[in-house]
């Protein structure tokens, strides 16, 4: 019933299998990939005719987890799985962005790749495993896709490269994660999170992973080769003729279009060339030889012709920069006065309000993914409203754009924070895109990171980001640093490199052509090091490390470790306990299972006496030592007080005052602050305290005092000090009790 075909093969130390034609037959391409034990499952679907009225490629990719593939039932009301989360958005991306530049150029056909995981070992992170499946279907489903890629993740572990790390030797041991995808002859895709590694490290990363996932393509191939459907009939469309057309009418405007460097001037003369044009060459009445749709295409394409051949001839870029050159750039911080960190960080036309906002444990993040429930202390959002590039449009959720890009930021921050238990606050940065032309994502880097030095969170060192451009015709090439919205758009590369002046924490590349060389690779990094140097200098004129002290507005923190054992009285039955502290304190309060307890308040006396409360309850009094006290109870006997907490001990009618006491409420009364000197336990575990030895006035203890006083009024009556006295008479007595001689004499 099944004609099903296999590819295995060893890929690093575990087993990658390829298989298709038993799931999902009805899909133009399906494959099973399994790796280890994690499974995906990937299909396309192509629709059969052209989408009209369009001019890019109308292609979705869409990864999904469901919880059933680890074993676990999802959260939440409904228990099933809702919206992308996070991690699906991005591996979503992920996967898009190194096979959209290998569809044949006029491709317009609906293209849907969806790619589902099935199982989830827990040591196998399944986004590449996705990837490989996705290039798989793609490379079997008939669609003109010039693949397939090859995708894998490279570690760097004890100096030394390792393909496809296991989840937890990424997370615990390795200092870099990165993944990197790309075809037989070139890279496409990077994506990475490094611990300030050099730019060498970086590159033979690159190069590792390229020279590694190439046994993964040959292995498609040979799939392919016995179970590949028959290519698409379909041929790209001639515009030779339309493009000499158009750029014979416009291409002496557009030159000049683009010598102007203001943005919206720039782009009020390009609409008005291509009004033009479109009314050149597709005039309101007589016979149109080109349609509307093939001029605005060939326009875009005289655009691009335009830009690149002015900056590979010349050298000079639209806004009349060189190629290395950074565009001006002001750093300012404390810009809002009531946030606990802010920054406003503008390069060009393109700027970034970024607030840094420092909470408790309750705010960190609860992540549902498929490895388990965790929780996240660092959170990086990223905002692109559309005023930002002078248009309006629709507001609302953040979509995959904002997603990627703010983790990209959230990647090159990461690294330099410090460790929560010597900052332990729940950190939230926010990237407001007030202006963008050209790298927004790597303006919320440095916006980030002096934000976060604003607000007095101890960054290893500054971090700053940069984007770099490429134009690529032949042999010739020009690297881009720093580019414009429109380099970006019309070039063949954004390569994005964040990091310190120690080394690299996030590299992000994407290409639109077939790929790129080491050396065009090894010319961008150098020369991206050299532009965040000079950013870094720029962003050292606000601010050059984190403030001394946390923010006025911002809470501070105090920690504190107790035994586990007494978790459960802190908390008290119910939380009745914690509560109680909470509300009469006004500090917030975190427990940890390993009995750490974070106490936080913009209010040092609310941390103090909340600090001092916890510590009354866990810890034991010590003897010899003076505390204040509350009377809470008045007895004929003596007096009770409250003087350690929770705890209360019993100041004896002999031990009020100096003098003898006839009643205790001639001395004290119920609420009279008082202190005591702890002099330890009884028999029976009750606890003694005194008041007698202690100046109530100053806390100071007056044993000493009271003893000497004692002394002196003996002397003074002459008799002999009561320590002497008592040792003779036991000597005189052969060390019998006075009272016990009394006795004897009186028999």
């Amino acid at each position: 019933m099944f004609d099903v075909q296999r590819e295995e093969l060893m890929w690093g130390d575990r087993k990658l299998v390829l298989e298709t034609g038993k799931v999902a037959r009805q899909a133009d391409g399906a494959v099973v990939a399994t790796y280890g034990e994690t499974s995906v499952l990937a299909t396309v679907v192509a629709t059969k005719e052209p989408k009209p009225g369009i001019d890019f490629m109308p292609l979705t990719v869409n990864y999904q987890e469901r919880a059933y593939a680890a074993g676990r039932i999802p959260g939440g009301y409904f228990k099933r799985e809702g919206r992308p989360s996070e991690k699906e958005t991005l591996v979503s991306r992920l996967i898009d962005r190194p096979i959209r530049p290998l569809f044949v150029e006029g491709w317009r056909n609906d293209t849907q790749v969806v790619v589902t995981v099935l199982t989830h070992d827990l040591e196998n992170d399944p986004d590449i495993v996705a990837m490989v499946a996705a290039s798989a279907a793609l490379t079997l489903s008939g669609v003109p896709f010039m693949g397939p890629i090859g995708g894998a993740r490279v570690g760097y572990i004890n100096g030394g490269y390792r393909l496809n790390p296991l989840v937890n030797e990424t997370k615990e041991e390795s200092s870099l994660d990165l993944v990197v995808a790309g075809t037989q002859d070139a890279v496409l895709m990077v994506e990475s999170e490094a611990k300030e590694l050099s730019e060498d490290v970086m590159l033979g990363a690159v190069m590792f992973g390229h020279k590694h996932f190439q046994p993964v393509i040959e292995a498609i191939i040979r799939l392919a080769e016995k179970a590949a459907k028959e290519p698409r009939d379909f041929k790209a469309p001639e515009n030779a003729e339309v493009e000499t057309a158009v750029l014979a009418v416009c291409e002496a405007e557009l030159r000049a279009a683009y010598t102007k460097t203001v943005k919206q001037e720039r782009y009020a003369a390009v609409d008005a060339v291509k009004a033009k044009v479109v009314a050149a060459l597709c005039p309101a009445e007589g016979e149109q030889k080109f349609s509307p749709e093939k001029v605005k295409a060939a326009f875009k394409e005289a655009q691009s012709k335009v830009v690149r051949w002015n900056i590979l001839d010349t050298g000079t870029r639209i806004d009349g920069r060189d190629v290395k050159t950074v565009r001006p750039i002001v750093s300012e911080v404390g810009v809002l006065p009531r946030a606990h960190g802010s920054s406003l960080f503008t390069r060009g036309e393109t700027q970034a309000l970024v607030v840094a906002t420092l909470g408790t444990g309750e705010d960190e993040q609860f992540i549902d993914a498929l490895e388990g429930t965790y929780k996240e202390r660092f959170l990086l959002h990223y905002n692109f409203p559309p005023y930002s590039v002078g248009e309006t449009g629709r507001m609302g959720s953040p979509g995959r754009r904002e997603i990627g890009h703010g983790k990209l930021a959230w990647r090159a921050i990461r690294p330099v924070l410090p460790p929560a238990h010597e900052f332990p606050y729940t950190i939230r940065v926010v990237s407001e895109i007030t202006e963008s032309n050209g790298s927004s994502s790597m303006a919320s880097v440095c916006g980030g990171s002096l934000s976060l030095m604003d607000a007095g969170v101890p960054l290893r060192r500054p971090v700053a980001g940069i984007a770099m451009g490429l134009i690529l015709e032949g042999e010739r090439y020009a690297v881009l640093s720093d580019i414009l919205g429109d380099e970006d758009h019309l070039g063949d590369m954004d390569f994005k490199v964040a990091g310190t002046d120690e080394g690299v924490t996030s590299l992000q590349m994407d290409i639109k052509i077939a790929g790129i060389t080491e050396e065009i690779m090894r010319v961008a990094l150098d020369q991206a090091k050299g532009g965040r140097a000079h950013i870094l200098a720029e962003m050292a004129k606000a601010l050059t490390a984190a403030r001394p002290e946390l923010g006025e507005y911002a809470p501070r923190i105090e920690t504190m470790q107790i035994p586990t054992d007494k978790i459960r009285d802190v908390i008290g039955t119910g939380g009745k306990i914690i509560r109680e502290i909470v509300e009469k304190t006004g500090a917030k309060i975190n427990i940890e299972d390993t009995g750490i307890v974070k106490i936080a308040s913009a209010d040092g006396k609310a941390i103090k006496a909340a600090y001092n409360w916890i510590r009354s309850i866990v810890a034991e009094p010590e003897a010899g030592t003076i505390y204040d006290g509350t009377i809470v109870k008045c007895m004929e006997f003596g007096a009770f007080v409250n003087f350690f907490g929770a705890k209360d001990g019993l100041v004896h009618i002999s031990e009020l005052a100096a003098q003898r006491v006839a009643k205790v409420t001639d001395v004290v009364k119920e609420g009279d602050k008082v202190k005591v000197k702890f002099l330890g336990q009884d028999d029976r575990g009750k606890i003694r305290l005194s008041m007698k030895v202690v100046d109530q006035q100053t806390g100071e203890d007056i044993t000493d005092k009271i003893k000497a006083q004692r002394d002196a009024e003996r002397a003074e009556r002459g008799d002999e000090p009561r320590g002497e006295r008592e040792g003779r008479g036991d000597r005189e007595g052969g060390g019998r009790h006075r009272g016990e001689r009394r006795r004897e004499a009186g028999e």
